[in-house]
């Protein structure tokens, strides 16, 4: 059977149901293509689940610390574990559901479950049926990267998506990887009761951050008792009786690491590799990913691809930002690009960080008199009165232009105060005009102004 559309989405990601409904309202026949879980990575098995994890952990680390608040609890405090992963389930289940009730009642889509490949440049075979448009957009996603370790093959490992089916909580985790997802899951982890160690192949945490940022958030986390291995050379996986262990050949500590349950969390890679790009002639780098213009296009006319395939951006928000800029310039008779994008993001370890723009170590490669303001969450009045007073704040400047480069919160609140200088960055005016705000009291984001006057080289 052969079906004929004016535009195709392959994927129910964050911006395949949004975009979905966009070419719809203009009258569109569309055809929408889902062959797992609607929602994607975010509402599956990423930001919704193990945010209301995180959020979990959070209360439980609170109730061990009533004390210092002056609360007294009588009894100790428990983790009921399947309570836990039932309550971020059900985050997930309700949004997974509401988004399927949505796409099922879109006036002019065909919501389609099944695998899509590709058979030519415009034809796409869903099963039996023949799908054809002169329009395809690909949402696609990505998973987690299993690396070829040795042992890898023969470990009952873990990935982020493994690790929210678990039912019974690990007695010892092992985290590979010592960036964004892993140090979130050995937070979390550990206060729900786990033994924790983290493996980290290179010098520091979060090796991308800067050198300040890693070592905050080392003592952070190893602070509440998170062993942290970095410089492990060599990684491989063995088999035990009672679960799993990791070689890893470091400068410091024993050479095996034994726990219950191993979490890989080395990266990500796209769902690229089996939709039969290569016969539609859609062009994909080294590592999978598909290579798009500033605009998201393809190198194959009326072939786009949004969300985390295209390698533009690994992010939620990057995913429904694709979906914007594709749908201004095809529908809106915009010109927007990729590349105007400010980059921001957070890590949600406890407490968050919130980034965006250009680290200290890049600014200072690009701009030799580059203007640097950091104030420690110590002093900083709403982290003290909530007894949350890890971490800092630092502010990047361009003392020619007054623009500002970027910025980094480490701290409580960090991942919402960012976004008075992301909001600024994106407004490109000068850091003078925020100078003279006049924020709330008692917030984090008051000590912006402060951070800009105290700027200096």
């Amino acid at each position: 059977m052969s079906q004929t559309f004016d535009a195709i989405v392959v994927g129910a990601g964050q911006a395949g149901p949004a975009f979905a409904g966009r070419l719809t309202k203009t009258g569109m026949k569309v055809a929408l293509i889902e062959r797992h879980l609607v929602g994607g990575t975010c509402v599956n098995t990423g930001c919704m689940p193990t945010k209301a994890l995180v959020a979990s952990a959070y209360a439980a680390h609170l109730a061990r610390r009533a004390a210092d608040f002056g609360v007294r609890i009588d009894g100790s405090i428990g983790i009921d574990f399947a309570a836990v992963m039932a309550r971020a389930h059900g985050v997930t289940l309700n949004a997974r559901t509401s988004n399927e009730r949505w796409l099922e009642s879109m006036n002019g889509l065909t919501f389609m479950r099944g695998h899509a490949r590709f058979e030519g440049p415009h034809r796409l075979r869903v099963g039996a049926e023949t799908l054809e448009a002169a329009k395809i957009f690909l949402n696609v996603g990505g998973r987690a990267a299993v690396p070829d370790m040795p042992g890898v093959a023969d470990v009952p490992y873990l990935t982020n998506t493994g690790i929210l089916a678990l039912e019974a909580l690990p007695e010892h985790l092992i985290v590979v990887g010592g960036s964004y997802v892993g140090l979130e899951f050995a937070q979390m982890y550990r206060r729900f009761g786990s033994r924790v160690t983290v493996i980290e192949q290179g010098s520091r945490l979060i090796g991308r951050e800067d050198e300040d940022v890693s070592t905050a958030i080392r003592e952070i986390v190893e602070a509440e008792g998170i062993t942290v291995r970095t410089d492990t050379t060599c990684i491989r996986l063995e088999t035990r009786p009672q679960g799993v262990a990791v070689g890893v050949d470091c400068k410091q500590g024993e050479p095996l690491v034994a726990g219950s349950h191993v979490l890989l969390a080395v990266g990500r890679r796209p769902n690229t590799d089996d939709l039969g790009l290569e016969t539609a002639g859609v062009k994909t780098d080294a590592r999978g990913y598909i290579e798009v213009d500033d605009g998201l296009a393809t190198n194959v006319e009326g072939v786009w691809a949004l969300g985390d395939c295209n390698g533009r951006g690994a992010f939620t928000h990057t995913a429904w930002n694709d979906y914007e800029i594709v749908a201004a310039n095809l529908l809106d008779n915009e010109h927007r690009k990729v590349s105007d994008r400010l980059p921001g993001y957070a890590l949600y370890i406890d407490p968050p960080l919130g980034r965006v723009g250009l680290t200290e170590a890049q600014a200072r490669e690009r701009f030799p008199n580059v203007l640097v303001s950091k104030r420690p969450m110590t002093r900083v009045g709403r982290a003290v009165e909530k007894g949350e007073t890890q971490g800092f704040m630092k502010l990047l400047a361009d003392p020619v232009t007054q623009r500002l480069l970027g910025a980094a919160i480490l701290g409580t609140g960090g991942d919402e105060a960012i976004h008075g200088i992301l909001d600024m960055m994106n407004a490109e005016r000068p850091y003078t005009v925020l100078e003279w705000a006049v924020p709330i009291h008692p917030t984090v984001s008051e000590l912006i102004p402060t951070l800009i006057r105290d700027l200096q080289s």
